[in-house]
């Protein structure tokens, strides 16, 4: 697959995939999902790529989301097989990846981010589950993610109000594991590093290990998500429609609750 949208640098056994749209701050359409899914199919169906960095082209954002201007032009709300940015639902993935935030991680964004293994932060980066603000919801694993990562009523915090989390916040939260001021991308690579030091195969085990610890798989948990009632709702409903098209005009959203 020619790439566009994303940019994939091997640089021995580790991978490096950059999703370039930095004009609107990396957020992802139907392309760029495409693009990523096939990267990394690519990285997991390799044996002799052990390690991938996901991070986004500029320095203000790694990934703000899924396009809501193309959703509101009547664009598919598109998204892969694998998962949103081809990676939150790849479940049979046991290579481990490190997400170099060095921005704005927003929606989808912080989805991608906490479907990586590792979060290497820069300082200025923020994060936030603002769906609910558009008429949307965080159906990509970031709701379960985010309650597993730093417990249930932290993240209902978040989730319930769309607030934005610094790098510092997120730290002491628990979900981001290293902050820097400056070269992330260079962070993530001594994380790498330090993985690429070890065995593939036990680095591959531990993570399945860890993954397969929880009472319940996070892949049963996205599969029956959307069967819920309120998600069934929202999915045929006038707000969800309303929220994008609100965002486009740069207005406030007249929400209906229907």
């Amino acid at each position: 697959m020619d790439f566009e949208l994303v940019d994939v640098l091997r640089d021995g056994a580790l991978t490096v995939i950059t999703i370039n749209r930095p004009t609107v701050h990396n957020a992802l359409n139907e392309q760029a999902q495409r693009e990523l899914a096939a990267a990394f199919d690519a990285f997991e169906n390799d044996d002799g790529q052990w390690v991938a960095i996901i991070t986004g082209a500029g320095d203000k954002a790694f990934c703000a989301g899924h396009d809501l201007k193309q959703q509101a032009q009547g664009g598919a709300m598109y998204m892969p097989p694998s998962g949103f940015g081809g990676i939150a639902g790849r479940f049979s993935l046991n290579k481990p990846v490190i997400a170099a935030v060095n921005g704005v991680a927003m929606g989808g964004g912080f989805e991608i981010a906490l479907a990586a293994d590792i979060i290497v932060a820069d300082a200025r980066a923020q994060f936030a589950l603002p769906e609910p603000k558009v008429g949307l919801a965080a159906l990509a694993g970031g709701i379960q993610r985010l309650a597993e990562a730093i417990g249930m009523k932290r993240a209902m915090g978040m989730v319930m109000t769309g607030r934005r989390v610094d790098a510092a916040e997120g730290l002491q939260l628990g979900f981001v594991n290293a902050v820097v001021d400056g070269d992330v991308l260079g962070a993530a690579r001594q994380w790498a590093e330090q993985m690429l030091a070890c065995s593939p195969m036990s680095i591959r085990a531990s993570k399945q290990a860890m993954q397969r610890f929880a009472g319940i798989s996070m892949e049963q948990a996205l599969q029956e998500q959307w069967a819920y009632p309120a998600v069934r709702a929202l999915l045929s409903s006038e707000d969800m429609v309303e929220g994008p098209k609100a965002f486009a005009e740069k207005r406030a959203p007249a929400w209906k609750g229907r």
